[in-house]
């Protein structure tokens, strides 16, 4: 990977990780958890897409493209897994 694909990989990514936010709505990690998420869901698409064998194409688009997929399935896990801490806080706090 090329400094200049790292970098438009951290740029997308800050962008679209306040894209993400939007359409998985209720995730809400604030403005700073966005641009986090934007920047490893970026990451994560970049590596993932491509070993499950989806290869979009070459570009901007493409990084673009599996950045908003890779911070979708972050903020997705992310809000599975506060709403199972939430639900086990809630049930397992009133039989103690």
């Amino acid at each position: 990977m090329s400094i200049e694909s790292l970098v438009t990989i951290l740029v997308v990514g800050l962008v679209l990780g306040w894209l993400a936010d939007q359409i998985v709505q209720g995730a809400r990690f604030g403005m700073v958890g966005d641009l986090i998420i934007g920047i490893v869901g970026a990451f994560l698409g970049f590596w993932l897409l491509p070993l499950m064998g989806v290869h979009i194409g070459a570009g901007l688009t493409t990084v673009a493209i599996n950045a908003i997929i890779g911070s979708i399935v972050l903020l997705v896990i992310g809000r599975i897994v506060h709403d199972a801490g939430t639900w086990q806080r809630e049930h397992w706090g009133k039989h103690s």
